[in-house]
């Protein structure tokens, strides 16, 4: 497959040397986009976050450091892996300067959202990563980039990495990392595959280059990704396990609560602390349950995928239902119905 002429080609890769190049301005950019990033995952804002993704600039070593694997540029390669390095550095210190100066604003879904990583999130790194390298080898696609720097983020789980680093979260700032770095990784792997594909190929057409060199020289790329599969597909099974055993719990909760006259379930919160998984479960009705109900309804709970003990916590909110006769449910007691 084969984009355009030798021309075209010439002037693409030109674009992407230049894009691998480091500068100040690339500097400045990065961290403003660390700036963005930091204040929209802090504010717990999915827009805000998206508009740091467009302004990074990280995605030009990347796909630099992909074509350098194709051609064997080792000039290219080098300046590629200085270029990403030095703007994930300035990211993740921009980063770490404002998740100090704002350790008292709590940890918001935005970022917890990104420090478990999964399969899931290896297979966008890769259709992202092939959809930038063909974006950039298509002049008429090149709006395409904007989609692309959305769904490959790079700045958000660096910048959130930090923020955690900076409270002291190690184990959380680790995945968030991690999550960084399978897209880094993903993304060049897709983008030497495309540009392979698509003649960028130097030489290829001097030397014959085949599958099985561009296979040896993409091999670190290819074991990383492959080590990173099986550390990602037992995330996702560990989240899929942790999401089922939320919903099951809930839905329990929500019938046992629920078959008593006038009450219902408002809310309910997972924590672990220690070696126990505490359920809060926030409830409102006329009538309370007891010790002997609450602990009736936990053993019908199932057991956390991590093998913690279960501890279930009932808020009773006590709350009158008043129709045209009066007051409802007045000498119901829980676990009774009408």
């Amino acid at each position: 497959m084969n984009t355009g002429t030798s021309q075209d080609l010439e002037t693409v890769q030109e674009n992407i040397r230049n894009g691998s190049t480091f500068s100040w301005s690339y500097l400045l950019m990065n961290i403003l986009a660390a700036t963005i990033a930091c204040y929209g995952l802090l504010a717990n804002s999915p827009a805000v976050v998206i508009g740091a993704m467009i302004v990074a600039m990280l995605l030009g070593p990347i796909t630099g450091i992909g074509l350098a694997l194709v051609e064997s540029d080792v000039a290219l390669l080098w300046k590629g892996l200085s270029t990403l390095l030095g703007g994930a550095v300035g990211v993740v210190v921009t980063a770490f300067i404002l998740g100090t100066i704002h350790k008292d604003i709590p940890i918001t879904n935005e970022i917890m959202a990104r420090t478990a990583p999964n399969l899931l999130d290896l297979m966008i790194a890769l259709a992202g990563g092939a959809a930038g390298a063909y974006a950039t080898v298509s002049p008429r696609l090149s709006v395409a980039f904007v989609g692309v720097a959305i769904a490959t983020a790079l700045v958000p789980p660096l910048a959130s990495g930090s923020i955690l680093l900076a409270r002291g979260e190690t184990q959380l700032a680790f995945g968030a990392f991690l999550l960084a770095f399978t897209n880094m990784v993903a993304i060049q792997f897709s983008s030497s595959v495309v540009l392979w594909f698509t003649g960028f190929r130097k030489v290829t057409r001097r030397t014959g280059l085949g599958l099985r060199e561009f296979v040896v020289r993409n091999a670190v790329s290819i074991v990383i990704l492959l080590a990173l599969s099986v550390i990602l597909t037992a995330n996702l099974q560990h989240v899929v396990s942790r999401q089922l055993f939320e919903s099951t719990t809930r839905g329990i909760l929500q019938q046992e609560i629920g078959a008593s006259a006038g009450s219902y379930l408002v809310e309910v919160r997972f924590e672990i602390a220690s070696d126990t998984t505490i359920v809060r479960a926030v409830m409102r009705g006329p009538a309370s349950p007891s010790a002997t109900q609450v602990a009736a309804m936990e053993t019908k709970l199932p057991s956390p995928p991590d093998g913690t003990r279960i501890e279930l916590r009932v808020r009773f909110v006590q709350s009158m239902i008043i129709n045209r006769d009066g007051q409802m449910f007045t000498d119901v007691e829980f676990g009774t119905s009408e």
